[in-house]
């Protein structure tokens, strides 16, 4: 029984993580579909509002089943919240994003998104969600970790070096080399894609420290990540009309292009939104984005595969430099949760020796208890 109860407690701290990598292979997999969607002309305004249509038709329903009973009252606060999260994500992160996949690569376009940590952490700084203490060992982990990924990023987008021939990507190197280098690398606008991913990654930051805020009010995951889904599409909408003024682009049919708006709306928005909010909910901001370092590991090996982009040298040591800095913040975030774990652990809770009774019922008897005497010593207090 004891083995059994140590297992389900392993498994019960290791599900962040693995809900996070998990989430890194689906936007890995948005990047590589809707790469080939916007190569065959697809108008990355118009992806977007499909991408959000489909989000929207899938986690709403859940969301007014589900949480009819538990769902908070929109105030004035939490509607502007809500818009701004919409307009953050969905419109601005995502069409700044698209536009960047379509100038430059996924594999490039990961690259420069890994500043996302980094940004994050630094808005987390400055919003006091986040303390720094440089005296502790974890924060200097997670600072120096910071660096360290920032710096592998930058060694993939700034350092190529030689060409490393896979085994699995020599066939297909050598079948649409001279295709993709005819289409594609004559129309890129490097330095254009570049400030639009940095946009996009700046967006991206201040959607997730938002976020955090609004569900501090606003529990109702599913409701929230409906709603911004909505939202999203609404504003989307908005914008394609400015921006489109052709009704040919909104044609879609049973193909690729259908397939990349139906694939990032249902994984990328309406899991992602939802799995990203729990996991934030329990570790922060920070240890959500720490995770999207990996998406560009796995966008490089897969963009071999499909894409036949070239692995170089460069992005092998960046991809090194990326891993170390990951785990170490990773190792940051896993001491400060431990400490608070530690700090916040009930007084009757930690003198339960006193007693053998530990129903949930008489658990929760005690917080009420707390509770009610709290009460009566503030009204003493202020009397």
């Amino acid at each position: 029984m004891e083995g059994q109860g140590g297992c389900a407690s392993f498994l019960q701290r290791c599900k962040p993580y693995i809900a996070m990598i998990s989430l890194q292979f689906g936007y890995a997999g948005m990047n590589i579909i809707s790469k080939v969607s916007l190569n065959r002309g697809m108008s990355h305004y118009v992806l977007v509002v499909y991408r959000h249509a489909f989000a929207t038709a899938v986690i709403a329903p859940f969301a007014i089943v589900l949480e009819r009973k538990v769902r908070p009252k929109i105030t004035f606060t939490i509607f502007v919240q809500l818009f701004v999260l919409g307009l953050l994500g969905p419109v601005i992160d995502q069409n700044f994003y698209y536009a960047g996949l379509k100038f430059t690569s996924p594999t490039f376009s990961c690259a420069m998104s890994n500043m996302l940590p980094a940004m994050t952490f630094v808005m987390a700084v400055l919003c006091r969600m986040e303390l720094v203490d440089f005296k502790k060992v974890r924060c200097q982990a997670k600072v120096l970790g910071t660096i360290v990924t920032v710096a592998g990023a930058m060694l993939m987008t700034l350092y190529k070096g030689h060409v490393i021939n896979m085994i699995w990507s020599a066939a297909v190197h050598a079948q649409t080399s001279s295709a993709s280098e005819a289409t594609g690398s004559t129309d890129k606008d490097w330095l254009k894609g570049s400030i639009l991913l940095i946009l996009a990654t700046f967006a991206w930051a201040a959607f997730f420290i938002l976020q955090a805020v609004t569900m501090r009010k606003y529990t109702a995951q599913l409701s929230l990540t409906a709603i911004v889904c909505f939202l999203g599409t609404l504003q989307s909408i908005a914008v394609t009309f400015v921006m489109e003024h052709k009704p040919s682009a909104w044609t879609i049919g049973w193909d690729m292009n259908l397939l990349a708006a139906a694939y990032a709306g249902i994984v990328s928005s309406s899991i992602a939104y939802y799995v990203q909010g729990l996991v934030m909910q329990k570790r922060g901001p920070v240890f959500v984005t720490a995770f999207s370092p990996l998406m560009m590991i796995i966008v490089a090996i897969m963009g071999s595969f499909i894409l036949a982009e070239k692995i170089y040298v460069g992005g092998v040591l960046g991809a090194v430099l990326i891993v170390m800095g990951l785990y170490a913040v990773l190792w940051g975030k896993y001491k400060e949760y431990k400490e608070k774990e530690a700090e916040t652990i009930p007084e009757p809770i930690k003198g339960s020796g006193e007693t053998n009774d530990h129903t949930p019922t008489n658990m929760i008897a005690d917080f009420e208890a707390n509770d009610v005497e709290m009460q009566k010593n503030a009204i003493e207090i202020k009397a």
